[in-house]
Parts: C-alpha cells; structure tokens; sequence
C-alpha cells in the first residue's frame, strides 16, 4: 500500500470543510435538476437578459428582463458566430458594452476556431468563469466521494495558457483553463504536480518534455486530467519513447533540454531541483517490468479524466491497454463557449445538463434543414433522440448553435441526461480542432494559387492513428490528367510525387493559419500531416453514386461534400485509392 506523506494526509484533512461545502452545492444541483428542470431554465434565462441589459446588443435586439420565451425566439435567431462577431470585434476594441452589461466584468476571451479564416474570441466574463469553476468542482467533488483514496494524492492537470496574445484593449486571450490554474489558492495548488508556469512555455517540446518529467517525478499521483485522451497516449508514448534522458534530467535537475523562459525557468526552479532518488527507484521499477509502466510509477493512480464520448472513444481501449482496468471518468461536454453536462459515473460519456448556468435550448437533427424548425426546451427532449445543442450564455452569446450533436439518453428526474455523439455535419474534430468544410475550401484554393495544382474535386476526411490526421482525396485537373498503365478510365495527374507533397504541405500550412486549434494539435503533435491520396475521374463518379444512393433524391440534388467527418468513411474510399502522397 502507497504511504503518503504526513503534509498530503493534513492537507486532506485541511480540505474536509471545503469537500463538504462542494459536496452539498453538488446535490442541491442535482436536487433541483431532479425536480424542476423547466423552472431553473426559466430563472436563469431571466437572469441572463438582467445581467445583459443595457448593452448595444441588448439593445438592438430589443432584449429586456421580464420578456415570455416566445417573444425572446422572436426577437433573436437560431444563430451562430457572425452573429455577435461585430460587437465582440467592439468588446475587443475596449467597448465592453456593446455586449455585455455594466456589472459583468471581461476577464479574457477565449480563443477557438471559428467558421472564417479569422479565429473566434469568446468573452469570458467573471459571471462566466464562476459557472465554469463551478460546474468543475461539483465534477470533482463527485469523483472524489466515489474515489476517496484521491484525497491524499496529487493531479496530474495538462492546462494551456490564457495569454496567447492579447486583444486591442490588452484583455489576455487564450484558454480558459490557464486563467482558472493562476486563479487557484496556494493549498489547492499544491494538489497539482504540474506547475501552472508550464503552460507559458511557446516551445511545444519542451512543454511536453516538462509534463512528462514532472510527473515521473512525483509517485503520489492519483489521477491524470485533460480533455483529450489522444493526449494522455502521446504524453505516455513520450515517456516510454525517451524514459532514459528523462530519468537522468531527474537526477541532475535544472531545466535539461527544455528551452525555458527566463520568468518560466525562475517560477520551475523549486520543482526542477535535482532528484537522484527518485530517478533510481525509477530505473530499478525499469528494469522488474521490462518496461516503464504507470502502475509502477505511481502505485496510487486510480482515475483517467478525460473525455471518452464521441470520436474520443476510439483511444480508450489504447488508455486502458496502457494503463489498465483505471476507471475513466470522463469530463462532460464542455467547450470555450461553456460547459453543458455533468457526468455522475465513472466509464460513462453522458451527463447531466448543467441547467442552473446558461440557458439551453435544441434543434433536432432531423430538423436541421427545416425553414421552421420545432425548437425545444430542455424538459421537452425525447430519449433516444438526436439534437444541436444551442447556448444563451453570461458571456453575451444567444441561442448559439455550437455545433455539438447530443443525444438525449434518459432523464435525472425532469432534467435530460445527455452523450456527445460528433460534430455537425459541416465541421470535423478528432482532437478538438473543429475543422469547418469552409476553412478546407479556402485552404485548398489557397494552396492551389500557391503550388499551381487545381484539384476538380477534393474530400478530406479524418483518419485514426498514432496521431490521428487527415486524408485528402483528389480528383486532379484535366490539364494534368494522363492515362495509367491499368487502362480504361484510371487518371491520374503526370507531376512528381515531390509536388503532390508541396501541395499537401500547403494545404496545411493554409488550414494552419485559418484554424488556431488545428495548429495547435499540429504543433504538439496530436495530429499528423495532411497526406493527400489521388483517385480516378471513374471512381469519384462511384462515389458520388454510392453516397446519391444513401442519401435518396435526383443527381441534380447531389451535392460534393468537401469535409467529411466521419473517420470510418475513408473505407469507401480504400478499394479506390491509387496513390497516396503524404
């Protein structure tokens, strides 16, 4: 059995009052979503337009407290960014009341992808961030009542930083969870064995290289937790790839091979003093197993949180291969733009809808395309059933169609139980990039005024992997076309392989620049380059029959998809596929 340190049993004991406040807040939410979903709506759409009131947008818009949910839907649209773009461009110029009210304070925005070559900055307001911080510690509190060994041991948390860069007014921009890191008190800090200074670090492996050290570093870890699992695989694949530097940068301290900023390397100094004990015990549990293991090196690890719904379910069985029977506890849907659900089991995607902090409302799936959609409440959800999810937040977005697709499993009393299933239909996200079909429009057109290659068709599709990345199926130009030596109606383009690759290359380098997550995932290596495969004018005229064939309607109806999101589609493609370049 791991022994802790005295210092980690007092701190647990510490920490009894504030687990017990956190615990109650817990359940008068879980009380209340249980008895009256429609009515905690009710109050905290109210809520919103007071909090909001007196703002340009508010204004316009003819938004004002007291106003019938009928006459709110009439007065705002199902929407979507370039809704709110220009008064957020105005917030960001220092004129913080074209969105937002007198008394909800701007603390940052942060930074996603939006659906045009200009990022998007969602306010983060104090309002907002006290909801966000909220909703995390009652995900806490509940995995640490169902797993209270964690008490006394540390996290591991992987968090970016909040001041990527800074807008107009010098308002930080980046993520969200770096600003909550530099908000915490100096006793809850000390239960995370990643100094927060980490994520201010611009050089990507040196970042990683930190994480990684410090966790080998610490034997009372109890639980890893970030977001994407396809993150908690590489760091590990990392580990095991590079464990012998690793361990001799343990024992000699100091910042080793990670290229440091002087306030970084200033703020690390304590946490990267030299540890030869422990890089021994390290080599000794090496060399029993053969290999480096996580059980070995932190005996006490005893919950995954990350999230294990949607496309992310397809790293869980590496995770537990890896790491073996740890329960998952996954994080709930959330994004920059909030958090929607709350999940009350370990190894379970769905949650509950956090109706007590922003207003929801639902497109059904099936509905998507109507010119009068039925759009529902909350209460109104049927189980079994597929919906956008749309968010009236603090931060000033209204009946925001964030592109999420949810199904509606069951109910916690009046209150729907929620699972992400994927992204819509026109945007792709493996790792959280949410590649839009526009930005793969405009990145191929790009490119191809760059490198002279002028596809006549194109698909990209995701595909699984160690990393993830992306396909991009080409028909080529005529101009380019020839006849291979199979005969019949097999063309492919006459231009080197080394130009097929300065075009995929370029593709990338453009999606990189429209797309800040993507660049991200890019940069740190969750997603490998974009390879581009070439088909036959033959085969795509197939695909184009078979996919007309699933969906119904003329061939004057069929319309080319440029994205497709769904990684299990390529196999449509793998009996075609000629050449593949990338």
């Amino acid at each position: 059995m791991l022994q802790v340190p005295f210092s980690f049993r007092l701190r647990a004991f510490i920490g009894g009052p504030l687990r017990r406040k956190m615990r109650a807040a817990r359940e008068l939410f879980l009380n209340g979503a249980h008895k009256d979903c429609r009515g905690l709506q009710q109050a905290v759409l109210q809520d919103l337009l007071r909090l909001n009131s007196g703002s340009a947008f508010s204004r316009d818009f003819g938004l004002s407290p007291g106003m019938s949910l009928s006459d709110f839907r009439a007065s705002i649209p199902v929407s979507d960014y370039e809704l709110v773009r220009p008064y957020i461009d105005r917030v960001a110029a220092g004129e913080h009341r074209a969105l937002l009210g007198e008394q909800n304070r701007l603390m940052m925005f942060a930074v996603t992808s939006g659906t045009t070559a200009d990022s998007k900055l969602i306010p983060v307001t104090q309002r907002f961030l006290n909801d966000y911080r909220h909703g995390w510690q009652m995900w806490g509190i509940g995995t640490y009542s169902e797993h209270a060994a964690l008490q006394k041991l540390n996290i591991v948390q992987i968090s970016s930083s909040h001041r990527k860069f800074t807008s107009k007014d010098g308002t930080p921009c980046g993520n969200i969870s770096g600003l909550v890191a530099t908000m915490q008190n100096p006793i809850v800090r000390t239960l995370y064995t990643v100094s927060a200074a980490v994520a201010e670090i611009p050089d990507t492996d040196s970042r990683r290289r930190l994480i990684v050290r410090m966790a080998l570093n610490d034997p009372y870890v109890g639980m890893l937790i970030t977001a994407n699992p396809s993150t908690v695989v590489q760091l590990w694949d990392f580990a095991d790839q590079h464990h012998e530097e690793l361990l001799d940068e343990i024992a000699a301290g100091g910042p080793g091979r990670a290229i440091l900023p002087a306030a970084v390397a200033a703020a690390l100094k304590h946490q990267l003093r030299a540890n030869p004990r422990r890089a021994a015990e390290l080599r000794q549990l090496i060399k029993r197993d053969g290999r480096i293991v996580p059980k070995s090196c932190w005996p006490g690890l005893g919950v995954l949180g990350v999230w294990c719904g949607g496309s992310a379910a397809a790293y869980i069985p590496r995770l537990k291969e890896i790491f073996g029977a740890i329960p998952v506890r996954d994080h709930g849907l959330h994004a920059s733009e909030g958090r929607m659900t709350l999940p009350l089991h370990d190894d379970c995607s769905a949650g509950v809808l956090e109706v007590g902090t922003h207003f929801f409302e639902f497109l059904p799936v099936a509905e998507e395309n109507s010119t009068a959609p039925v759009i529902l409440e909350a209460h109104e959800l049927e189980a079994g059933r597929e919906y956008f999810i749309l968010l009236t937040t603090s931060s000033g977005l209204y009946r925001y169609n964030i592109r999420d697709v949810v199904r509606c499993v069951g109910f916690h009393g009046t209150t729907p139980l929620l699972e992400f299933r994927h992204k819509g239909s026109h945007i792709s996200s493996i790792t959280g990039e949410k590649i839009t079909e526009s930005q793969i429009v405009e990145s191929v057109n790009a490119a191809s005024e760059v490198t002279g290659i002028r596809p006549k068709l194109f698909t990209l599709t995701p595909t699984w992997g160690e990393p993830p990345g992306y396909v991009l199926y080409l028909l080529l130009d005529a101009d380019h076309a020839r006849e291979t030596s199979r005969g019949h109606d097999n063309s492919v383009a006459p231009i080197e392989d080394s130009s097929l690759l300065t075009f995929a290359a370029s593709v990338d380098a453009q999606l990189r620049r429209r797309n800040v997550e993507y660049a991200e995932k890019r940069d740190t290596g969750r997603l490998r380059p974009i390879e581009v495969k070439l088909l036959s004018d033959s085969q795509w005229k197939q695909f184009a029959v078979t996919r007309q064939s699933r969906a119904g309607g003329s061939a004057e109806q069929y319309k080319h998809p440029c994205l497709v999101p769904d990684p299990t589609f390529q196999n449509v493609f793998l009996k075609m596929t000629e050449k593949t370049v990338g």
